[in-house]
């Protein structure tokens, strides 16, 4: 007799097999293992196979799907911990002005192209507004993947992209708090919300960069000589959760920037190889594979009918070339070479988190139908699956090559 945990391990055992041999043919034919993975789960999921509602094995349990985002969600944490532990914190602080102007005009000028777009295809203001600020959303776990497959995330590009990641999200997630107050009804006492969002924010950086510059490094290190099994590497993981949950719970922002600055004030520390081979072995041998395929778990193509068809692909056209110019122009004003400003720009291309927050938001207020929901959504899936392999080209005269095993 099947039981829910009989069908989860059952699930997470074909997720993981499948991540792992899409991985290893994607980097066989000379692409990023997590561009395979994204395709993997589109073809799992309900686009294609649908395997976790229509397999009888896993289609009369409920929840199967809830549990498997869960874990993916664990997988993103600990992928932007190993991002932000691979930098520098001074080379990060040292790309402020590019990262300052390629994060906000990288939310800027797609919001204006994709109001503008969606206005053209009949969306009335609030919901070409929403449909927006999906545009200007970016999720940096896809392309730091792709720059530490590539071994270039500790280049100034790597470094200028995550701090543009850092203020990207905050505009973003200010936007959409603005956008909530008078879609909602709430102007009045609507700039009181704002300021508190502000305060929010601010209140959470200050206390967990004072927290994370001073305590992390000295704790790891100490917890590191208890006799105690795993200790250290036991403590970065409930530091990467806890920064999580206080980054949304306490920020309002997403819980990967709570997790991205753990391993950034962790760089610091002599401990850092230890700490990057315990985690990468627990994150890319179990989490993140899960993480990867989640996304196309999470996304059904077939749902997007008719005409729709044509907004849909217009829109995402839209949102690719729209942050390749607004995080590529930011770059290019601050110093950055042609080459530097497109290799940025690209990176900031792929969505994901943040952009289905806006689209779940616009759904639950009514301000997008379930096919203009869709749309998002396949705006999100295509714009994260083009982001890896725009990536490696335009760095193709620089990759240093790193073991194919490590990532897939």
């Amino acid at each position: 007799m099947e039981t829910p945990f009989l069908n989860f391990i059952a699930a997470l055992s074909i997720i993981i097999i499948v991540a792992k041999a899409s991985g290893y043919v994607s980097t066989r034919l000379g692409q990023p293992a997590v561009l395979g993975e994204l395709i993997a789960g589109i073809i799992i999921g309900p686009t294609i196979l649908d395997i976790l509602h229509t397999w009888p094995v896993f289609a009369e349990d409920e929840h199967l799907s809830e549990s498997i985002l869960l874990m993916a969600e664990i997988g993103v944490l600990l992928l932007m911990m190993l991002a932000g532990l691979e930098l520098d914190l001074k080379g990060l602080l040292d790309s402020g002005k590019t990262s300052g102007l390629a994060g906000t005009l990288g939310v800027f000028i797609p919001l204006l192209m994709g109001f503008g777009t969606a206005l053209l295809f009949g969306l009335d203001s609030s919901a070409a507004f929403v449909m927006a600020l999906a545009l200007a959303a970016t999720s940096v776990s896809i392309s730091a993947q792709t720059l530490m497959e590539l071994n270039v995330l500790r280049t100034r590009v790597g470094l200028a992209l995550l701090g543009a990641a850092v203020f990207d999200d905050i505009l973003v997630i200010l936007l959409l708090s603005v956008a909530s107050i008078f879609i909602g009804g709430a102007a009045a006492g609507g700039y009181t919300f704002i300021f508190e969002t502000v305060i929010r924010i601010v209140l959470f950086l200050a206390i967990a960069s004072a927290l994370g510059f001073w305590l992390l490094p000295w704790l790891a290190a100490h917890i590191n000589h208890l006799p105690v099994s795993q200790g250290a590497l036991a403590f970065v993981l409930v530091a990467t959760l806890l920064y999580g949950w206080s980054a949304e719970a306490i920020g309002g922002i997403a819980a990967i920037t709570g997790a991205f600055l753990v391993g950034l004030f962790l760089s610091r520390s002599p401990l850092r190889n230890q700490l990057e081979a315990g985690v990468s072995a627990i994150a890319y041998g179990f989490f993140v594979p899960v993480f990867f395929v989640s996304i196309g778990l999470e996304v059904n193509m077939r749902a997007i009918s008719g005409e729709a068809w044509i907004f849909a692909i217009v829109i995402t056209i839209v949102a690719i070339l729209s942050k390749i110019i607004g995080s590529g122009l930011g770059a290019r004003i601050s110093g950055f070479t042609n080459l530097e400003s497109l290799q940025l720009g690209i990176g900031m291309v792929s969505r994901g988190e943040v952009g289905l927050i806006v689209a779940t938001f616009a759904l639950a207020n009514g301000l997008l139908s379930q096919d203009g929901f869709s749309i998002a959504v396949f705006m999100v899936i295509i714009a994260t699956l083009v982001t890896p392999p725009l990536l490696r080209l335009s760095f193709r005269e620089q990759v240093a090559e790193v073991p194919s095993d490590q990532f897939t």
